[in-house]
């Protein structure tokens, strides 16, 4: 679910305001809005100067992800949202790149963007030295603000642009995504302990705010860090299980020959059901019998009627096969919007049944993580995974 206020959009890209943006909105307004010799110059205007600093701040943090974003749907990559927020901003991007070569691409667009206005607004300095000396005050600052984003997003470590590039590189090298997400992910994690670790030594010695900002943005970097290693982590678990590793015998086999009649009232009506049925005679399945398919027969003919005239064939309805890869399976049940989907054997009968809930109670198992079964059961009514665990996205990912 997307946070913050949906402002516009951009280029057919949503906009969003998230909450904190304000807050950073004030104190860089407050900061160069009360600077002393822009007070003792420009008086009061030097409050409408701050606000224009900072609004000219964040539009260049709007430039840099759209450079971002743009790169991304050139490549066929849906972009679902650009979110400004306290530490800047981010392109909310649909998937990966499909090659390490795509992936530098997007990931230096931004940081090229930047730098390109730092480049812009130097040369309108240098090229009009007769302009208000208020605006070139304001141009210089926001020149020098883009040289920073550039050198600052360049740092090679996630979730900088510079992490990006470095997974990029890795990958091209070892031929594995998952491998560059994991080097570039370490190394963000090295450097935002030792910006926490410096900006808290620098404080001790000489209190400024400017150094517990360091210490923030290191604190946000490790945050971050830490979530692509676990991304990528999940990936590397996910690439490695079959739908043999998450299957479930939450099914029942009932004889063919069974009247529907029979069927009401044995199984139906009981308080607790089984997720599916199949019908099966001579040893041999005959097909799935669902409630929908029950119900669309006459009462009268419920006595006459049996299981196996109203079965569908296995051959005609939604499976996958016990090998198949588990983010093959996650893909199908998102595809074709299913609730839970059939394995069956190399002999075609049916070894089992998945669902959502299945699926992640599997990966929980194999990545010694603890979920409850109130949870898993939760997952398995809703038919969603949990927010923020984005298993359709990384089984795509996978798959290309």
């Amino acid at each position: 679910m997307q946070s913050g206020w949906r402002v516009g959009s951009i280029l057919g890209i949503p906009l969003y305001l998230d909450r904190s943006w304000f807050v950073i909105l004030l104190l860089v307004t407050f900061v160069y809005g009360s600077n002393p010799n822009w007070q003792s110059q420009w008086g009061m205007l030097s409050w409408g100067i701050g606000l224009a600093m900072a609004l000219l701040l964040f539009g260049s943090v709007l430039l840099h992800e759209l450079g971002h974003s743009l790169v991304a749907k050139s490549q066929g990559i849906q972009v679902n949202s650009i979110t400004l927020f306290l530490f800047g901003g981010i392109a909310a991007i649909d998937q990966e790149s499909k090659t390490p070569g795509q992936a530098f691409q997007v990931a230096i667009a931004g940081p090229a963007v930047s730098f390109t206005l730092y480049l812009l607004l130097t040369l309108i300095i240098t090229t009009f030295p007769d302009i208000p000396p208020a605006l070139t005050a304001l141009l210089g600052n926001v020149a020098q603000i883009n040289l920073v984003l550039t050198l600052f997003n360049l740092i090679p470590g996630l979730p900088l642009d510079g992490g990006q590039v470095l997974k990029a590189v890795v990958w091209k090298a070892t031929k594995s995504r998952i491998k560059g997400v994991r080097w570039a992910a370490r190394m963000g994690q090295i450097l935002g302990w030792t910006a926490v670790g410096a900006g808290l030594l620098s404080y001790l010695a000489n209190p400024s705010l400017d150094l517990i900002w360091i210490v923030l943005i290191g604190g946000f970097a490790i945050r971050n860090a830490s979530n692509y290693g676990r991304v990528a982590d999940l990936q590397e678990t996910l690439s490695e299980m079959t739908a043999a590793d998450a299957i479930a015998r939450d099914f029942r086999v009932l004889d063919a020959t069974m009247t529907l009649h029979q069927f009401a009232d044995e199984y139906l009506l009981q308080t607790t059901r089984a997720p599916m049925y199949f019908a099966a005679s001579d040893g041999r399945y005959r097909g799935l019998v669902t409630i929908e398919d029950v119900r669309e027969i006459e009462r009268s003919e419920w006595d006459t009627r049996t299981l196996q005239s109203i079965a569908c064939p296995l051959t005609t309805i939604p499976s996958v096969r016990e090998t198949t890869a588990l983010a093959e399976v996650i893909t199908c049940l998102e595809n074709s919007q299913l609730s839970r989907i059939v394995v069956l054997t190399p002999a075609d009968a049916v070894a089992g049944v998945i669902d959502r809930g299945e699926i992640v109670q599997a990966i929980a198992q194999k990545m010694n993580l603890a979920i409850s079964d109130i949870v898993i059961q939760r997952i398995k009514d809703d038919g969603e995974y949990p927010p923020g665990l984005k298993l359709p996205a990384l089984a795509k990912s996978l798959m290309e």
